[in-house]
């Protein structure tokens, strides 16, 4: 079987991207890759705590490769990090490295790019899936999140906090994809047919931040540490 890592924002698509590549019986996912701010200990954007990611880790039976990155982080510094986390994943016997991009193809572009010399296949197993109907068969199939990040220039602040589901695609304003692929929201997925358990999770307070709206989330159960 082909040993995979996958990229882990916390978020839906990345989630969903595990629960296909486990229907794969020639793959085998081995470790979840995330990038954390040190300076705020939480995911980048999602800014969701990191012990939730590690939550999310158990409930999918998978070890967290954590990639700490300074902030603010240039380009560079994230490429070197990320070559680092790229010699770990040789070194472990990964031939590939998946993530949950949708159709943004100078994104894919770049990833290609970046893998290209290292030895490791890229994996995009949600690409160009249209976005609409993969958010209603994530739904229909089980997967909850909640909304943890918004970008109040192209939706309403006050869509943060709530939950992805059936009435959040009906109210999403016309324009803003279904599945925030352009940067519109960010989520955080607690339970799904990805985890073998859902993960406890409570909504705190709701900030504004660097032109952002974010909701932060605490876990109710302590994380293994992986």
């Amino acid at each position: 079987m082909k040993r995979v890592a996958l990229s882990w924002s916390s978020g839906k698509d990345s989630a969903w991207s595990l629960y296909l590549l486990r229907q794969d019986p020639t793959i085998e996912v081995v470790a979840l890759i995330t990038t954390i701010n040190q300076e705020f200990d939480r995911v980048a954007m999602h800014a969701v705590r990191r012990e939730l990611v590690e939550l999310q880790a158990d409930a999918a039976g998978l070890p967290c490769w954590k990639v700490p990155l300074p902030w603010p982080c240039s380009n560079e510094e994230y490429e070197a990090r990320m070559r680092e986390v790229c010699a770990r994943a040789l070194g472990e016997g990964v031939e590939a490295i998946a993530f949950g991009d949708l159709f943004l193809a100078d994104i894919r572009a770049y990833r290609e790019r970046q893998l290209a010399d290292t030895g490791l296949e890229p994996l995009f197993p949600v690409w160009q899936i249209p976005t609409r109907e993969l958010a209603a068969t994530m739904i229909a199939a089980g997967l909850r999140a909640k909304i943890t990040c918004v970008n109040p220039k192209v939706l309403p602040g006050e869509f943060v906090g709530r939950e992805f589901d059936t009435a959040f695609l009906n109210d999403v304003p016309a324009g803003v994809d279904p599945c925030g692929e352009n940067g519109e929201f960010h989520s955080f997925v607690y339970a799904g047919p990805m985890f073998g358990a859902p993960i406890p999770v409570e909504s705190g307070e709701i900030v504004e931040r660097d032109g952002f709206f974010f909701a932060d989330l605490k876990g109710t159960l302590s994380p293994r540490h992986s």
